[in-house]
């Protein structure tokens, strides 16, 4: 299959953004970046160091930079961070730059799939889950706002979600089409 233009991927901690972005944009035969790695790649330093030194707000200042770098490329997918739909400029970067898959997963499948990754700043506290809680509270909208496409992960592999993401392509924008295989 081959897809002209550029997948955004939104959706909270723990959904699976960068496992599946990697199989959607091999599926598709487009380039694929996640704008964590690519914060980390330019700043030479990892999101930990960069929360403990710059706090939030510092991070959200180079993930916003990094966003409007990354929408610009063309024939992308881009797994972003989950907190990027907070800044408005990310989400009208998001929408007017490409097609915006909002990807879903039960709070319990969040919690497990983060619940012992230390490089996840904000979810260094007692109580992750309850961050992941307040956290979906703000960001729910934000990620329903900015969505072309909803796709839940749960209980189901990256390469059936991606192929969800690819019917859906397919069915509402009739961009997909197939190649040799």
């Amino acid at each position: 299959m081959s897809f002209s233009g550029n997948i955004f991927l939104v959706g909270p901690m723990g959904v699976g953004k960068t496992t599946i972005g990697r199989v959607l944009a091999e599926q598709l035969s487009l380039e694929f970046f996640d704008s964590d790695r690519e914060i980390e790649a330019s700043t030479g330093a990892d999101i930990p160091w960069i929360f403990d030194v710059e706090g939030e707000s510092g991070f959200r200042i180079r993930e916003t930079r990094m966003i409007e770098q990354l929408t610009a490329k063309n024939n992308i997918v881009l797994a972003t961070g989950g907190g990027a739909v907070g800044a408005k400029e990310n989400r009208e970067w998001l929408k007017a730059r490409g097609i915006v898959v909002y990807l879903r997963a039960p709070i319990s499948q969040q919690v497990e799939r983060t619940g012992r990754d230390k490089s996840r700043p904000l979810l260094q506290i007692p109580n992750p889950e309850q961050k992941i809680r307040e956290l979906m509270k703000i960001r729910e909208p934000l990620y329903q706002e900015v969505a072309d496409i909803m796709v839940d992960t749960h209980h189901r592999n990256p390469k059936t979600v991606s192929q969800e993401i690819c019917r859906q392509l397919d069915k509402g924008l009739g961009k997909i089409s197939e190649s040799e295989v």
